[in-house]
C-alpha cells in the first residue's frame, strides 16, 4: 500500500480478555492473506504492547514478548485498547491499567492525525479514563455502560450497539463484536470483497452494527456459511462485467442452474441472477456519481447497454432512474 502498511497496537494489561484481541488480531491476519494473495501490499502490521514483556491473560495464559509501550506511536497508527476480567468498577485500581490510562493520554490516539482510536468491551473505560471519549459517540460491553456514563459525562454513550463509529474513534461492544468491528475495518480500509473473504475464512456470518449504512452489495447476501456460493460470490465480485449466466455461474459451484437458485434462495435470500444485478446496480452508481454519463456507466458495470442499466435499476428497486453527464455528441446536438 501507499506509504506502507498500518501499524495496528493492540494494547495488552494484565487480564486482557484473549478473544477482545485474537478474534480481531486473526481477521486483520487474514485481510493480509488476501490482499497480498491478489497482488497487493500487506496493508496492516500488528504490535502487541503492554505495560510489561509478559502479561497474564484471561484464562490464566501468560502472554510473553510484549513490545514496551512506545514513546510516541508512528503514524499511520491504530491503537486497540481491549477489555479484561472483572468489571470496569475494578479497572481504574488496577496498576497496569493506570499505566495504559498514562500513556493513552500522552499519546491521544482518535485526536492526534494518524492515529485511530479502537476500543474493544472494557477498554472503553480506560479511553474515557484517559480522557479521549469527551463528546464521542461510543459504547461497550452493556454491563460496563454505566461505569463508562460514570467517567465521563461529556461522552455520548449508546446501548445495544455491536460497535459506534465516531470520527477516529470506533468502540465496540463486548467479546465476539470486536471480530464484527474488524471486518467493518477490513472492509473500510481494503474493500468488502476482501471483508467477505476474511469472514469466510474466519466461519463467521458478516454482521454490520445498526447504526452503520446500508450494506454494500458485495457485502449484502453474504452472512452465510455455504462455500459453494460463496465461490460464485467472490467470481462475480472479481469480474463483475462477465458473463455470468446462471450455467456459467453453476459451473463455478459445481453444481446446476435449478440446484444454486435453490442455494441462493436458502442461504442468500436472493437469486443468482438477482445478486448480479446488484453488484452491477452498485458500479453504475459509483460511475455516475463520479460524472460518467448513463450510457458510460452501463458499460463500465458490465451492462449491454444503458436501456439494459434501467430495467436493472427498477427492478434492484432503486430510487429514481439512472442519470449523468451527457455525451460530448448530446450536449453539441443540444446547443
Amino acid at each position: 500500500m501507499a506509504g506502507g502498511p498500518t501499524d495496528i497496537w493492540f494494547v495488552l494489561p494484565r487480564g486482557s480478555l484473549i478473544l477482545d484481541w485474537a478474534g480481531p488480531a486473526e481477521a486483520f491476519r487474514i485481510a493480509n492473506l488476501e490482499v497480498e494473495d491478489a497482488g497487493g501490499e500487506v496493508p496492516f502490521r500488528l504490535r502487541f504492547t503492554g505495560p510489561e514483556a509478559s502479561s497474564l491473560s484471561s484464562v490464566g495464559a501468560t502472554l510473553a514478548g510484549l513490545l514496551p509501550l512506545p514513546e510516541r506511536v508512528p503514524t499511520p497508527a491504530w491503537v486497540v485498547v481491549v477489555g479484561k476480567t472483572g468489571t470496569g468498577a475494578r479497572r481504574a485500581d488496577d496498576r497496569e491499567d493506570r499505566a495504559v490510562v498514562q500513556w493513552l493520554a500522552r499519546q491521544r490516539p482518535g485526536h492526534r492525525e494518524g492515529v485511530r482510536l479502537v476500543t474493544v468491551c472494557s477498554g472503553a473505560l480506560l479511553a474515557a479514563a484517559a480522557g479521549l471519549l469527551g463528546g464521542r459517540r461510543v459504547t461497550t460491553h452493556h454491563l460496563d455502560i454505566e461505569h463508562l456514563r460514570g467517567l465521563d459525562a461529556k461522552a455520548v454513550v449508546v446501548a445495544d450497539r455491536v460497535f459506534v463509529e465516531d470520527g477516529e474513534v470506533w468502540s465496540s461492544a463486548g467479546v465476539t463484536a470486536g471480530i464484527d468491528l474488524a471486518l467493518h475495518l477490513v472492509a473500510a480500509h481494503c474493500g468488502p470483497v476482501v471483508a467477505a473473504r476474511v469472514a469466510q475464512r474466519l466461519a463467521v456470518a458478516l454482521r454490520r452494527g445498526p447504526d452503520d449504512p446500508q450494506l454494500s452489495p458485495f457485502l449484502a447476501h453474504r452472512q452465510h456459511l455455504n462455500a459453494r456460493l460463496h465461490l460464485v460470490q467472490d467470481a462475480v465480485s472479481r469480474a463483475p462485467r462477465e458473463d455470468w449466466s446462471a450455467q456459467r455461474m453453476a459451473a463455478v459451484a459445481r453444481t446446476t442452474p435449478r440446484t444454486l437458485t435453490r442455494l441462493f434462495t436458502e442461504h442468500a435470500g436472493t437469486t443468482p441472477l438477482a445478486y448480479v444485478r446488484g453488484i452491477r446496480v452498485s458500479l453504475a452508481r459509483s460511475a455516475l456519481a463520479a460524472g460518467s454519463s448513463v450510457a458510460g456507466a452501463a458499460e463500465a458495470a458490465g451492462f449491454t447497454s444503458d436501456l439494459q442499466l434501467r430495467r436493472a435499476w427498477r427492478a434492484s428497486g432503486a430510487a429514481g432512474a439512472p442519470s449523468g453527464r451527457r455525451r460530448a455528441r448530446d450536449a453539441g446536438d443540444a446547443a
